[in-house]
C-alpha cells in the first residue's frame, strides 16, 4: 500500500516538503488548498529550485475544503499541517475532524511556541510530530513556489509528559525522515521530543528578533539587522532572553550544539540576499501577523516560571496594539 499524505496549508513552506514528499517512492500527496486552491487543481503546484530543478507537482487530490477531504473518504497516514498559526483567530486542529484516524500521525510544520497541544487534545489517540524548518521559500503568485536553498528539517514526536511510550511515534518520525531524505533534503533528521522542543526555543530566539524588528525599524532586513551596531546589540539582547529561558521552561539546560547569538548574527550577516523575515511581508501585504506563537505564547510561559522578558514583551505589546489599531481603522472605514 502507497503511504498516503495530505497536506494541510500548501503555502510556500507546506507546498515545497510536499512536492518533495511526493518525489519519494511509493508516496501520494494530496492538498488541502485555501486561497490557491483554483491554481492548484487547474496548474497543480510550480516549484523552482536550485538544488532540486524545475518541476511541477500535481497532488493526488486538490480540495477546496476539509468537507471535501472527508468526502474523498481515504486514510491518510500523515497529515502535515503548513498553515500559518493564528491561534487568537481560528483553532486549525479542527481543521482536521474527520481526516486523523488512531494510527495518523500529525506533522506540524509551523512557527511558533506552544502550537502542539491544541492537537493532542483534540486527537489524544493520534501521533503528533513536531516539526522545525528553516527553508528559504516564496509564493510569488498562486501555485508558484521559488526555493532557495535552504532546506534543513528536523522532526520529533510531541510527547510532554513521557506519554505514548509505544516506540510508533518515533518509529513514524523516521519513516518521514526517511522519505524526505530520499527525496534528497539531506539535511532532514529525526530528534527526540527534548531536542525538538529545544530547537523549537532556539528558532523562536531568531524568530522574535528578526520577525517583529524587521517590522518595528521599517523593513530593516536580516542582514542590516545584524550589521548596524545598535540593532545588533538589540538583536543579542533578545535572543539571549528568549535562551535564557528556555531552560526553566523545559526544565533541563541548553544542549551545547545549538549555536550562540553571536554565531546566529555572524551567519546572518553573511546573507547577501536581502531577504526580509515573514512578519515583515504579513505586515506589508496587511495581512494578520502571527504575533501570539512568536512572542505572545513564550511571554506567558516565562512570566508563568516567574521569569520576564521584558525586550520581547516590548515588542509583542507594541506590535499587537499596532495591529489592533489597524484593524480597527479598516472596520470603521467599511462602516
Amino acid at each position: 500500500m502507497p503511504t498516503r499524505i495530505l497536506l494541510v496549508g500548501a503555502g510556500a513552506i507546506g507546498a515545497f516538503y510536499g512536492s518533495r514528499l511526493a518525489a519519494a517512492s511509493n508516496t501520494l500527496v494530496s492538498a488541502l488548498c485555501r486561497s490557491n486552491f483554483a491554481a492548484v487543481k487547474s496548474k497543480g503546484l510550480r516549484v523552482t529550485s536550485p538544488n532540486y530543478g524545475d518541476s511541477t507537482f500535481w497532488p493526488e487530490h486538490t480540495f477546496a475544503s476539509p468537507v471535501e477531504a472527508r468526502k474523498a473518504n481515504l486514510r491518510w497516514d500523515y497529515l502535515v499541517v503548513a498553515t500559518k498559526a493564528l491561534p487568537e483567530v481560528s483553532d486549525d486542529s479542527a481543521l482536521l475532524e474527520g481526516l486523523v484516524s488512531e494510527d495518523s500521525s500529525v506533522v506540524l510544520i509551523q512557527n511558533g511556541i506552544g502550537i502542539e497541544e491544541a492537537y493532542r487534545k483534540r486527537f489524544p489517540r493520534a501521533n503528533v510530530l513536531s516539526a522545525v524548518t528553516i527553508a528559504s521559500c516564496a509564493q510569488p503568485e498562486p501555485g508558484v513556489i521559488k526555493h532557495n536553498r535552504w532546506t534543513k528539517i528536523d522532526v520529533g514526536p510531541y510527547q510532554p509528559d513521557g506519554d505514548n511510550q509505544t516506540g510508533e511515534a518515533d518509529r513514524q518520525s523516521k519513516e518521514l525522515v526517511g522519505m524526505l531524505r530520499e527525496a534528497g533534503i539531506k539535511d532532514a533528521e529525526a530528534r527526540s521530543h527534548e531536542d525538538l522542543q529545544f530547537l523549537r526555543w532556539h528558532k523562536i530566539a531568531i524568530n522574535a528578533t528578526m520577525n517583529p524588528s524587521a517590522v518595528l525599524s521599517g523593513g530593516a532586513g536580516n542582514r542590516e539587522l545584524a550589521m548596524d551596531p545598535e540593532l545588533a546589540i538589540h538583536a543579542k539582547g533578545v535572543m539571549e532572553e528568549v535562551l535564557s529561558a528556555a531552560p526553566a521552561i523545559l526544565g533541563k539546560s541548553l544542549p551545547p550544539w545549538l549555536a550562540t547569538p553571536e554565531q546566529v548574527l555572524q551567519s546572518v550577516s553573511k546573507n547577501t540576499s536581502g531577504s526580509r523575515p515573514s512578519m515583515w511581508q504579513d505586515w506589508e501585504a496587511g495581512r494578520r501577523m502571527e504575533l501570539e506563537v512568536i512572542l505572545g505564547n513564550p511571554v506567558r510561559m516565562a512570566r508563568g516560571k516567574g521569569l520576564g522578558m521584558p525586550r520581547v514583551q516590548s515588542m509583542y505589546a507594541l506590535l499587537k496594539k499596532a495591529q489592533e489599531k489597524r484593524e480597527g481603522e479598516r472596520k470603521g472605514a467599511k462602516l
